[in-house]
């Protein structure tokens, strides 16, 4: 038996962990966003998603499953908002268009509170972000995953009904090894790969619109030849982008960068 055979077949073994949603949630799609290392965007990509699939008449909502680096409810402009708690559940953070937001910083009294927790307090209140927190009907749920590949992952691959993830890296030329990390981890949990984002993959330069990859060649499409992933976005560094996500505005961006994988998403719906 391959290693590859090995890890299914352990996998297929394991006990279910997955948990109850809410009695008043019903998430048709949820669409995970992760990468095998921080500071590549991930929140970024998230809110995008979550705006354009809004957009498009889908009722969206975003889990902010980063528990101990939360920067959902910053790029949208509501980390001072709070969570209302009601008889049935938590009740959370609209966004200005009307994205349904739930974040750990909406249940602290201060948003700058380190949240200083061990694996299992993470672990469960990602859980509780899915059972306890009435979303209503929703078409499109985006989560946006820690970093790496640790419990917290694992936690929302084993709790959640996954219906698929979009991977995000940066062109440097280690983006192999973490397309690969983030690859792996998906196919042992048997989740689908719906494509992959590179963020800061090139500079426009505004005065004579000559593009420089600041960060190096890319390498993007190359890793994902490698495992078979047909959906590629490359997105620049762009300062007006910066300053909608400073801004809380991030709603208000109006590039096309990510239009494929609305679509590919909207064919999900279907």
């Amino acid at each position: 038996m391959s290693e590859r055979q090995e890890q299914v077949r352990q996998t297929s073994q394991k006990p279910d962990f997955s948990v109850v949603p809410n009695a008043m949630s019903n998430v048709k799609r949820v669409i995970g966003v992760m990468s095998g290392k921080g500071g590549v965007g991930k929140s970024l990509v998230t809110a995008m998603l979550a705006t354009l699939m809004n957009r498009r008449g889908y009722r969206t909502a975003v889990l902010d499953a980063d528990i101990t680096g939360p920067s959902i409810p910053k790029i949208f402009g509501v980390e001072q908002n709070k969570a209302e708690a009601i008889e049935q559940g938590i009740v959370p953070v609209r966004t200005k268009s009307g994205i349904a937001v739930m974040s750990i910083n909406f249940l602290l009294e201060n948003p700058t509170d380190p949240v200083v927790w061990r694996g299992p307090l993470i672990a469960g209140a990602i859980r509780q972000f899915w059972s306890d927190v009435v979303w209503g009907n929703v078409n499109y749920m985006f989560v946006d995953l820690p970093p790496g590949t640790g419990d917290a992952p694992l936690t929302i691959f084993q709790s959640l009904p996954v219906n698929g993830i979009v991977i995000v890296t940066s062109p440097q030329a280690l983006v192999s090894m973490i397309v690969s990390k983030a690859v792996k981890m998906a196919q042992m949990m048997n989740v689908p790969i719906i494509g992959v984002v590179e963020n800061m993959s090139y500079f426009t330069c505004p005065d004579c619109g000559k593009q420089t990859n600041i960060f190096g060649e890319s390498h993007i499409q190359d890793a994902a030849a490698k495992y078979g992933i047909d959906l590629v976005s490359r997105l620049p560094l762009d300062p007006r982008i910066s300053a909608l996500t400073d801004q809380g505005l991030i709603e208000e961006f109006d590039e096309d960068w990510l239009t494929v994988f609305a679509d590919r998403l909207e064919v999900m719906e279907g």
